[in-house]
């Protein structure tokens, strides 16, 4: 060691495991801490980390062997990097020697041998032998895996030692190989999961190498070699993939076995129809592949019969070998099934034997068997492709036609043109070109090597081999660029024409077959038959209320007909009113051309061919048809006079004949729609014939194919015609009068220079008045379509039972259905036939008669109940007095029937019994009758009197007191037979009975054995109410009381007992049995009898936690909807989950649940906002208060509470392990038999260990859950805490498991990183690998979340995958019904089985703020009623729910689960549900399993949140995906996926745009004097038809639009009257601000995106403490969204309302303004009205200080934009950086909207003296610049000059800068008659022009920011900034001066915590709170 340089540690403060760095002699005695063996740097690999971690294992017992392996560990670590060049590892290796060097001594006198070697061989000697003892003990299992770790690491160090091998070495089956689920090698033979006999058949035909070649080639031969082996030898697989995939098929397939298998015996022989169902399922998307390519499959089995599952099982592996290995090639899944098909050829020719025609040799792999060979060669440089694609993105910045994404690059192997990239693959080939800027010259030669290629390739095509020239030509000719020949047999011809060598250029291919062109006209693309359809109906409707129709009858006539036909014409091309249908031909044509020029690349010539007629022919019909219309109207021989017989008035004129030609697609398309299996079997069949006939219609694609549907046909039909009759009623119909007038009024004199006098017939009031109308028109259907959710969403709920049991209330009296439900739902059909025990009834009397099939069920449904209310106690949503009164007590009468109800369902019904029976007056079967009415009541007497009974029986010993027991009983028990108990007692005396009764069971369950004379008394007590007060006849037990003691019977009293009294010691005989004997079952039913004397009232509200109550009342709803018959756990689908995490909250650390940082401590929001649940914990805990906590050492306790209640990982890692936890149990149940389910669960596991394993097994086998947590290794290197808390998880959860990507920096400098994807799981406290699978590069290119689902997909299992967000959670109950959701794939009512199961979500984070509220119950309306109307009827359900359950097999052979495309894929869930439904998958919803979710609770948050998702639905609109749904669907379908998705967002844009319209028209209308001339000359009004239009928008507006599904859903699940309820206090607490607000935000940045692009993941932060956010932040969200629209629309408002006034009155102006004088203001305040505490004036001042300190702070380079205004302003204009010319110009001319006001204005000044002169206009211009340009230049020259040197004379400048000024204003007042209304109106029109000329400059800021132009506007842009904060703040400040305004705000922001009665002061208070 003495070479090895040594520098000073550094110092690592934030493990919490310090190093011991002392190397003082003076503590010789102290055991030294444990050296940190989680720190080991990465570059160092992971082999270090296991002698470290031994060493510290051993280290107590044994510190000379931790010495020797820390050695060791040293110079492994010196080997490797010899220079410590690595990151981090000069610190470790210099920590370690310091460790060391303190050790060296210290260890060698504590060496217990001699010598260090005779040390090492006797710990080695010690463990070798635990290995050998425990091997086959299953008790000691946990010493037999401790062994196994130490000594395989002992026999290394000892072999290091010595130089020389062991002579007892270990054997195989002594080594420790880490294993996930399946422990397949020697030492795992034993456990249980290998055991199961699907697993040893499986096991069984893996190892089934016989026949196969090379075998004696493998490399390393294991003991057990199997088919994996073989692939990895011959392919060059990396050995971690191998081993992944090897565990999975085998679970895959035992699991597939064990349902086919139909036999109970178990048979060691894997099914065939087990592999055959893999087969299907793995290689369907593979054989359509084929199938669309005209290629064979290369999937061939031998004519042996024995030997074809052993090549199906080979197929399998090598795809799923490929699969695991392929990386980010995931995401293209035909580009699979390409190396697939080589792939699978060479394997078959390996398997056969077979020879190659060219080369005359064996066929053999091309790129060999060598390590990594697969990656390096195949993966690696398509790889590099991508990469290097992605990389031209430019972080989203660049536009999407100038890279390839994913879609892109897998499209092009949609094509035979792939085949030209051959095998081995050209690396020259133009796929792998990446830089279109760049060309290249290669050079191909036609070397030996290609003519093998080349015979290859013919094989594969089914071509001769012996050299079929005639057929090789025919393909040659009759191919477009050689693409049905493939690129190598290209070659060889070339090879063969011209010997020489050939120069290719190589080029850029470009994308394929789409674009995504950033444009608006993508929406009318994509959706053109919808926009053609509503511009056409709607130029008819006008046409109809031209003509006055009163009837749609009279559309008939032959003169309006002809009119209604004239929609067929392009006139509209000019004219805005009369848009007409070839607008949408000829404009599609040409925007198909234009949106795909970047795509022609790699184009068909056909398919270029295609666009160009298209466009030919559409012009021809522009032409054609307006000829034709206008030859048959100026003929005009076919109309007559009046409206007669319209068949008799038809004549088939010109026009009409070219129509009928014209429309002859459509009518077959119509055709085809009515029968939709034969336009999707035309879609998808590859018959030549079909192929050529839909040529010209759809584009031949790979997906889209055999789409249609037809359930949603009503539904449209019944919307459309509502919405066409409002429409042409209520929108265009009012307005064709006053139309007609305005026509007609000849308006000459103008109120400004009138631009174009010429225009006739009014045509700009035309256009102002009808504008808005018509966006209305538009916009309406998404209003009608919430409309006709609500109902039929609704209805179907209704029908499915939703909302069945809403109330504790209905709960109890529905509580005794509630077992037998649950055995039709839960418990698995002993027999086949009983599948039909489950009707389908709308009354679920199917639950009736189910007690008395099988009684064990009532016991098996008390077990689970039990687990549910025990779970809820660990959650400590219930105390333990709740635990108690809501358990199920475990009784053998369960087996007969009886079920003793829990206590909360009998409170107070034993009381209620015994005051009716003390008053009743009658005969005794009507007081039966009467108690057995109530069921619970009859149940809580029948207990009592059984439990006093059996009480007495045991605590009563003595003989003479046990006979007066027995004979008291017995008279009660036969005046209850002869029905005279009424008789025979006095029950007036029952109270007195009750209260000694009670009293007595308090002594017994206290058990206080001083307490013996009190017991005594109180039987004495009750012995004397029964003998003397209530019994009529005593003389019989007087009997039995004198026949042991003769007594005087006329003299005795009972007041006077004998001697020794009757209870008491006799004789030192003790009568009674007290204390009870120790016996659990006894205790149970004495306190379950306690409760039932003593519970009250209260009890009925049981449980008290709101949360407990509503999953109780959901799990009981539950079992009443229709749901599969569940199976067995054994023959269920096995299933994984997996969460994606990065850098989010694992649990909440003990810093953060107490710092002052925040607004107020975490801890305490907690503890206030779930009081119940605190005070359940402190309970739990047995302890008083957090002091006591923390006194008792339980803070990591309090850790967990704190964050189970918080959006963290803990807390779904938690909800999703009770899967593992439900499958245990309902496995146990499988198997149990009657003593065992008389025993709690939690007991009989414990006590039994076998059984454990075996539960153990089976989840193992049905359940995985991994973490894709990309980030963990280097969180683990870093020290991160949020590490060691994720290693907690796993160690408290031993199935879950880690995956993660470890980066990793080679030591030699010219080699680059090495990135793997690794699966870790915890063992002995420590993170543990068990697959380490290297990947080509970093796999973070595209999208994160979707890259971290695809890098941790390969390690889940199970043929279903559940994506889990890490915001969300589960719960126990929901857990039990995991296997009837499993069932719906396999439970399928049409021709394919689901591929998405949709689930519904409950938004947990609603219960505290108005604001969580509301987005709860917005939230949950879309994903309850939303999502059921979206799956049926209307078959558009995608993915938006993460609890979502995946195909797993059907999505990873077809692309994954998400795409992952950067910017384009922001929402990359939804893209699933796209993916799959475009690959004809099916996606179903169901809504009887719900998990949790949470949602942002901060209106900043939420609007964050919505932000993003308009941001993804921006990019939706540009996507192929929508493009591709929208043109494949068929009308109706592609309606409900337009309005169910960019729809919304569309139609929230063009209500926005509308308002402005409207107003803008408005302004034209008054400022021009038009509206005025009218009104005046005309008296004409027309307001009722604007507000007719206005109204429409108003729905919107008030946030009706989400209010009627939301109070349907509310109704269905809590009662209508609650609905109305919580709706119009929703209403009182500004609900219709907040989603006016939310409008606002949808509408602005999906505009904007769309325009401009710059969509971006945008993190909420998901904080739970509510906090006040200062103005500043709030200025700096909301001002370009929200503020700068909302003073726009102020000024619109007050400048119409100034120039209205003289001619209008006040009612109409409000009538027509008042929703956008609420948006206005809503848009402008909301922010601050929902800020917490936002008018408490201390945060007022603070607010304004920190406004000021922003607005003036410069901004630079590193000044973050919350700092400085400049930075923040610079951030703002990024989208405006990289937009093209096109959305430059777009900006521009929206910003031109600004200079109206000025334009307008400057005419109604007095200055200008009514003078319409243009040069008024003009002057006002100079007017400005001269202003501007003369003060900004002063200011600036003066700042210059003067305020650094001489800034008094600065300040002397700048006053007689004021000063002339106001000079000249008081100079014109005088002069020019200036007056206040003209300054007045010159700020009303020069402020909107100095910010239009911001916009613009803006825009142009490339141009001109070299200029002094752009120092300019910033300064201009900070003033109007500054000017604006100022205007908003004035009003808050003044509002805050009134405390009753802050405690408004208080009462409407937390009404729902007022109403839980909590105290929310504390938390507004924030930090104040603490003094």
């Amino acid at each position: 060691m003495s070479e090895i340089t040594v520098v000073d540690p550094i110092p690592d403060t934030n493990t919490s495991r310090a190093l011991t760095t002392s190397t003082s002699t003076s503590h010789h005695d102290t055991s030294p801490e444990p050296f940190d063996s989680e720190r080991v740097p990465v570059t160092l690999g992971t082999d270090i980390r296991r002698f470290l971690r031994v060493a510290n294992r051993v280290e107590p017992d044994d510190p000379r062997i931790a010495y020797l392996c820390r050695v060791h560990a040293f110079e492994m670590a010196h080997i490797k990097d010899k220079y410590s060049s690595g990151r981090g590892v000069r610190q470790f290796k210099t920590s370690l020697l310091q460790r060391l060097e303190q050790d060296e001594e210290t260890t060698v006198t504590k060496r217990k041998e001699k010598s260090d070697l005779r040390e090492l061989g006797r710990l080695y000697r010690k463990y070798k032998n635990d290995i050998r003892r425990y091997s086959d003990s299953w008790e000691n299992r946990e010493k037999l895996a401790n062994a196994r770790e130490i000594a395989p690491v002992l026999y290394e160090v000892q072999q290091r030692f010595t130089n020389t091998a062991c002579p007892q070495g270990l054997a195989e089956t002594d080594i420790f190989s880490p294993y996930n689920i399946l422990p397949l090698d020697h030492q795992g033979n034993q456990q249980a999961i290998m055991q199961l006999p699907e697993i040893k058949a499986v096991l069984t035909a893996l190892r089934n190498i016989h026949g196969l070649p090379v075998t004696q080639d493998l490399q390393n031969p294991r003991a057990f070699v199997d088919l994996f082996d073989c692939l990895q030898c011959w392919f060059g697989f990396q050995e971690g993939n191998v081993a992944n995939q090897r565990e999975h098929l085998i679970l895959l397939l035992a699991n597939t076995h064990i349902r086919q298998a139909r036999k109970e015996t178990p048979v060691l022989k894997l099914e065939d129809g087990a592999v055959d169902e893999l087969m299907k399922k793995f290689f369907k998307n593979y054989t359509n592949w084929c199938k669309f390519l005209g290629r064979k499959r290369n999937i061939r089995f031998p004519y042996v019969k024995q030997d074809v599952q052993q090549y199906k099982i080979l197929y399998i592996a090598l795809y799923l070998l490929i699969w695991g290995e392929a990386a980010n090639l995931r995401f293209m899944p035909e580009c699979l099934c390409y190396i697939f098909h080589h792939m699978a050829y060479e394997l078959h020719g390996m398997l056969t034997g077979a020879v190659s025609s060219t080369t005359w040799e064996k066929v053999m792999p091309a790129y060999g068997g060598e390590p990594e060979s697969f990656l390096k060669n195949v993966v690696t440089p398509i790889y590099r492709v991508i990469d290097e694609e992605a990389e031209k993105n430019k972080s989203g910045m660049a536009d999407h036609s100038t890279w390839r994404n994913y879609d892109d690059l897998n499209e092009y192997f949609w094509s035979p043109d792939c085949f030209q990239i051959g095998w081995p693959m050209r690396q020259d080939h133009d796929f792998f070109f990446t830089n279109p800027d760049k060309e290249k010259c290669t050079k191909s030669h036609g070397t030996a090597e290609a003519k093998e290629n080349r015979g290859h390739e013919d094989e594969e095509m089914g071509l001769k081999s012996e050299g079929d020239e005639e057929t090789r030509i025919l393909l040659f000719l009759n191919s477009t660029n050689l693409t049905a020949i493939g690129c190598e047999s290209y070659q060889a011809m070339e090879a063969r024409a011209t010997p020489d060598e050939v120069r290719e250029k190589k080029k850029w291919i470009g994308k394929t077959n789409f674009v995504e062109n950033r444009s608006f006209w993508q929406i009318f693309r994509s959706f053109d038959r919808m926009w053609s359809f509503f511009i056409l109906s709607l130029q008819a409707l006008i046409i109809m209320a031209c003509h006055d129709m009163d009837s749609p009858f009279q559309m008939f006539d032959a003169i309006v007909f002809e009119d209604v036909m004239s929609i067929f014409i392009t006139s509209a091309i000019l004219k805005l009113l009369l848009v007409q249908s070839l607008k949408k031909f000829v404009l599609a044509a040409i925007l198909d051309i234009a949106f795909t020029w970047k795509a022609r690349h790699t184009m068909e010539f056909y398919q270029r061919l295609k666009y160009v007629l298209k466009l030919v022919v559409a012009m021809i019909w522009t032409i054609v048809l307006p000829v034709c219309y206008a030859d048959s109207r100026r003929k005009d021989t076919c109309h007559s006079t009046g409206y007669g017989s319209w068949p008799g008035e038809w004549c088939l004129s010109s026009y009409m004949v070219a129509v009928a030609f014209y429309l002859m697609t459509n009518a077959v398309e119509m055709v085809l729609f009515l029968v939709p299996a034969v336009s999707k079997y035309i879609e998808i069949t590859n018959c030549q014939l079909f192929m050529k006939l839909s040529w010209w219609t759809q584009p031949r694609l790979f997906v889209g194919r055999g789409m249609q549907e037809g359930l949603y046909t009503l539904f449209w039909l019944l919307l459309l015609s509502s919405k066409f009759s409002f429409s042409y009623t209520f929108e265009i119909k009012p307005l064709i009068g006053p139309t007609r007038q305005i026509m007609k009024i000849g308006v000459k004199e103008y109120d400004w220079h009138e631009l174009f006098p010429k225009v006739k017939s009014n045509a700009g009031a035309i256009v102002a008045i009808w504008s808005p109308v018509i966006l209305v028109y538009f916009m309406d259907t998404q209003i009608w379509y919430s409309v006709f959710c609500t109902i039929f969403g609704g209805v179907y709920g209704i029908l499915h039972h939703l909302g069945e049991i809403r109330t504790l209330g209905t709960l109890r009296s529905r509580f005794h259905s509630l077992p037998s439900a649950f055995n039709v739902c839960l418990i698995p059909p002993l027999l086949k036939n009983d599948q039909a025990r489950k009707g389908k009834g709308f009354f679920p009397k199917r639950f009736q008669e189910e007690l008395k099939t099988e009684k064990n069920n009532v016991a098996k449904f008390v077990q689970v109940w039990n687990q549910i209310i025990a779970s809820f106690r660990l959650e400590d949503l219930i105390s333990n007095r709740e635990l108690d009164l809501m358990t199920i007590p475990l009784r053998p009468e369960l087996f007969s029937g009886l079920v003793r109800w829990p206590v909360f369902l009998l409170a107070n019904k034993l009381s209620t019994a015994l005051n009716m029976a003390r008053d009743f007056e009658g005969k005794d079967e009507y007081l039966f009758r009467k108690i057995r009415k109530d069921h619970h009541m009859d149940c809580a007497v029948k207990e009592c009197y059984e439990s006093l009974k059996l009480i007495l029986e045991t605590l009563v010993v003595g003989e003479k007191e046990k006979r007066i027991v027995s004979g008291i009983l017995n008279a009660v028990e036969e005046s209850i037979e002869r029905l005279t108990l009424l008789e025979d007692f006095h029950m007036s005396e029952l109270p007195t009975l009750h209260a000694k009764c009670v009293e007595l069971v308090e002594l017994l369950v206290e058990g206080n054995i001083h307490h013996y004379g009190k017991v005594v008394k109180v039987l004495q007590d009750i012995f004397e109410v029964v003998t003397r007060d209530m019994m009529t006849d005593n003389f019989r037990i007087l009997d039995l009381l004198c026949s042991s003691e003769q007594i005087d019977g006329d003299t005795m009293h009972f007041s006077r007992f004998p001697e020794p009294q009757l209870f008491a010691s006799n004789s030192g005989q003790q009568s009674i049995n007290f204390p009870l004997p120790d016996n659990a079952s006894l205790n149970e039913q004495v306190k379950r009898f306690y409760l039932l004397l003593t519970v009250e009232d209260t009890a009925t509200d049981m449980p008290a936690n709101l949360e407990a109550q509503r999953r109780i009342s959901f799990f009981a709803t539950s079992l009443f909807m229709d749901m599969p018959n569940a199976p067995k756990v054994r023959n269920m689908m096995s299933f994984s989950v997996m969460t994606p995490y990065y850098m989010e909250e694992v649990n909440f650390s003990t810093e953060d649940l107490h710092s002052d940082e925040e607004e107020v401590p975490i801890m305490f929001y907690m503890s206030v906002i779930y009081p119940d649940e605190w005070k359940n914990f402190l309970e739990r805990m047995e302890c008083e208060d957090l002091d006591g906590l923390r006194s008792a050492g339980k803070e990591e306790e309090l850790r967990r509470w704190a964050s189970f209640r918080g959006q963290t990982l803990s807390r779904t890692v938690r909800g999703m392990m009770y899967y593992r936890k439900a499958l245990k149990l309902q496995a146990f149940l499988d198997m149990a038999d009657d003593d065992d389910l008389l025993q709690s669960f939690d007991d009989v596991e414990r006590g039994n260990s076998a059984l454990s394993a075996q539960l153990d097994a089976l989840a193992d086998m049905k359940f995985t859950y991994v973490i894709s947590c990309q980030m963990f290794g280097s969180q683990k290197a870093s020290g991160d805490p949020r590490a060691h808390d994720i290693l907690d998880l796993m160690i408290r959860y031993p199935s879950l498991r880690v995956a993660y990507v470890e980066e990793k920096e080679e030591t030699a400098q010219d080699k680059p990183k090495v990135y793997s994807s690794i699966l870790v799981k915890a063992d002995n406290g420590f993170d543990q690998e068990v697959y380490r699978i290297k990947l080509p590069g970093p796999p973070n290119i595209g999208e994160g979340k979707p890259e971290n689902q695809n890098h941790g997909i390969i390690f889940t299992r199970g043929e279903a995958l559940q994506t889990i967000d890490m915001n969300q959670d589960n719960y126990l109950e929901e857990a039990f019904k995991i296997r009837n959701v499993l069932q719906e794939f396999l439970r399928h009512q049409r021709q394919q089985p689901p591929t998405i199961l949709g689930l519904r979500e409950h938004i947990f984070t609603g219960s505290v703020s108005s604001l969580a509220w509301f987005m709860s119950y917005q939230e949950t309306s879309f994903v309850t009623i939303g999502q059921r109307l979206l799956a049926h009827p209307l078959r558009v359900r995608f993915h938006y729910g993460h609890p979502d359950f995946f195909d797993r097999m059907f999505h990873i052979t077809r692309g994954g689960i998400s795409k992952a495309s950067k910017t384009i894929n922001l929402s990359e869930d939804v893209f699933a549900g796209f993916n799959s439904t475009l690959r004809r998958g099916y996606i179903t919803y169901h809504e009887y399993l719900q998990v949790g979710k949470g949602r942002d609770v901060c209106l900043n948050q939420i609007s964050k949140f919505e932000a993003k998702v308009a941001n993804g639905n921006s990019e939706q609109t540009v996507s192929r995906d929508i493009y591709r749904l929208a043109r494949r669907f068929d009308f109706f379908r592609m309606l409900s996926c337009y309005f169910t998705t960019i729809g919304f967002y569309v139609n929230s844009l063009i209500s926005v745009i509308g308002i402005y319209v409207f107003l803008y028209g408005q302004l034209y209308l008054v400022l021009s004097g038009l509206e005025r001339a009218l009104l005046l000359q005309a008296r004409m009004q027309n307001i009722e038809s604007l507000e007719t239009a206005l109204a429409s928008q108003s729905f919107i507006q008030l946030g009706l639009l989400t209010g009627l599904p939301m109070v349907m859903e509310i109704g269905l699940e809590k009662g209508f009257l609650t609905a109305v309820k919580d709706f119009v206090l929703m209403q009182l607490q500004l609900a219709a601000v907040f989603f006016t607000f939310s409008l606002g935000t949808k509408a602005h940045y999906y505009g904007r995106t769309i325009l401009h692009g710059g969509a971006k993941y945008r993190p909420t932060g998901r904080k739970v403490v509510v906090f006040h956010a200062s103005f500043t932040e709030n200025y700096r969200l909301y001002s370009r969204s929200h503020f700068v629209k909302g003073f726009e629309l102020l000024l619109l408002l007050i400048v119409y309302d100034l120039f209205r006034r003289s001619y209008e009155s006040s009612m109409a102006y409000v009538l027509i303004t008042y929703s956008i004088w609420f948006m206005s203001v809503t848009w402008l305040f909301a922010p601050f009205l929902f800020n917490p505490s936002g008018f408490n004036w201390g945060n007022i001042v603070d607010d304004w200080k920190d406004w000021n300190k922003w607005i003036n702070q410069q901004g630079g380079i590193g000044i973050q934009q919350d700092k400085s205004w400049e930075s923040w302003w610079n951030e703002e204009q990024a989208h405006l950086r990289h937009s093209g010319l096109t959305a430059r110009l777009t900006e521009i001319f929206l910003s031109l909207r600004f200079f109206i006001y000025q334009y307008g204005l400057v005419y109604h000044l007095d200055i200008s003296q009514d003078n319409k002169n243009f040069l008024v206009y003009v002057l006002s211009w100079v007017v400005i610049f001269a202003i501007f340009l003369l003060v900004q230049a002063a200011v600036k020259l003066g700042r210059l000059q003067f305020s650094a040197s001489y800034h008094l004379i600065f300040r002397l400048f700048k006053a007689c800068l004021f000063l002339g000024v106001l000079a000249t204003i008081i100079s014109l007042s005088v002069i020019c008659q200036l007056s206040l209304k003209d300054l007045i109106v010159c700020c009303l029109a020069f402020l909107p022009t100095g910010w239009g000329l911001i916009l613009i400059a803006q825009a142009v800021r490339p141009k001109i920011q070299d200029t002094g132009l752009w120092e300019l506007t910033r300064v201009l842009a900070q003033a109007y900034d500054y000017g604006m904060g100022a205007v908003l703040f004035a009003p808050i400040a003044c509002l805050a001066w009134m405390p009753i305004v802050s405690a408004f705000q208080t009462r409407f922001l937390f009404n729902e915590a007022f109403k839980r009665r909590l105290h929310i002061q504390p938390i507004l208070a924030g930090k104040k709170k603490q003094s």
